[in-house]
């Protein structure tokens, strides 16, 4: 399907087949810059944003003071380059610190020139935001949730010269093999792989941080989820010297602040790796926990197999259902804002067993009390 900037309204339909379609005009940027922490705020439960809760640890908390010290100096990066590439067995030049993972977006699209780019969806929306503000068409290969939101890498246009594809994937969960993730790689090609949450996955299997060999692989890291730094703004890219480079020129100077290098450094830390694998598997387990109670739900539907801190969740009337929770105090991410998705959607953080079944509980009453509203 060739390129095209023609308006197209956004897919709402997941039984679609998987397809590539050309993205929408510039109006449908405000929708793809809707991020979760909108949803927040007035004393809800957050459920919408997917931050570990307790975060930033009190270790780490004391490391960004200490950081404090240094704050005359301009910020050197040199040790947390060299801390980042050492923990993914990659040399230094390998690795660039961003301004959260979001940053490197944008320095993606103002350093590419693709002819043909493509995103997966439903994925995070940053990505085509960066893209279409610097002027790239960008097409959308929607995923089927009836078929999980499965990745076929076969069915991505071969002369895509820019393909990007979230692992585990916001907002669908989905974690897809390794082997599929890299079969996109191809020569002539810039492959940018979203790994944002792989630390929420145990082991952080399926990863492709520590390859080495597949041409145009771009990983991108964040800091922010397992460690709750979402306003201190760190994350990095992993990439071929001669990438890292180019973006690195595309880059403000000084774009990391000292106390995000210090947690940069602290988080690359063998015991901070353990920590973080901790987590993992107690987010595994109150996942499961979660997706134990929403089966008891009548009308509640989840496709695919939820891997990371977060479930997608669909249910009819999905848009009215969120407006009832935030009234019994709990927020939920909407999903019509993610491409393919639409407004029977939502996407649920994982949280302690004892908010799931408060926040259960209080889904389960809405759904009966507009049951019987309907039989009645």
């Amino acid at each position: 399907m060739a390129t095209t900037t023609t308006p197209t309204p956004m897919p709402t339909d997941p039984a679609d087949p998987a397809r590539t379609d050309p993205a929408p005009t510039d109006p449908e940027l405000a929708r793809l810059r809707h991020h979760g922490d909108t949803e927040v705020g007035g004393g809800l439960v957050d459920l919408a944003v997917n931050v570990r809760t307790g975060t930033p640890p009190a270790w780490l908390r004391d490391i960004l003071v200490d950081s404090l010290d240094g704050l005359a100096a301009y910020p050197d990066g040199t040790a947390a380059r060299a801390a980042v590439a050492a923990r993914h067995g990659r040399p230094p030049e390998e690795v660039l610190l961003t301004s959260g993972a979001a940053e490197a977006f944008v320095l993606l699209a103002r350093a590419l020139r693709p002819r043909r780019a493509v995103v997966v969806h439903p994925q995070f929306t940053e990505p085509e935001a960066a893209l279409r503000d610097a002027g790239h068409p960008v097409e959308r290969h929607l995923l089927r949730a009836g078929a999980g939101f499965r990745l076929d890498p076969s069915a991505l246009p071969s002369d895509a010269d820019l393909v990007v594809v979230g692992n585990p994937t916001n907002p669908t969960s989905v974690l897809h093999p390794a082997a599929a993730v890299a079969a996109l790689a191809a020569p002539g090609r810039i492959l940018v792989v979203d790994e944002a949450f792989a630390d929420t996955v145990p082991a952080e299997r399926e990863s492709l941080a520590g390859r080495r060999d597949l041409p145009g692989l771009v990983v991108l890291r964040s800091l922010t989820k397992t460690w709750g730094l979402a306003g201190l703004r760190v994350g990095y890219v992993l990439a071929e010297p001669g990438l890292i480079a180019r973006l690195e020129a595309a880059q403000p100077l000084w774009p990391v602040s000292t106390p995000a290098l210090a947690a940069a450094i602290a988080c690359s830390s063998p015991l901070a790796l353990a920590e973080a694998e901790a987590a993992a598997r107690a987010t595994a387990a109150d996942r499961a926990h979660l997706l134990a109670r929403l089966a008891e739900l009548p009308g509640v539907r989840i496709h695919g197999t939820p891997e990371a801190s977060f479930v997608l969740v669909e249910l009819d009337g999905a848009d009215a259902v969120r407006l009832d929770l935030r009234a019994a105090g709990f927020a939920v991410r909407r999903g019509d804002t993610f491409p393919g998705l639409g407004a029977d959607w939502l996407r649920v953080a994982v949280r302690d067993r004892a908010t799931t079944d408060a926040f259960c509980a209080a889904l389960a009453g809405l759904l009966s009390r507009a049951g019987a509203a309907a039989s009645a």
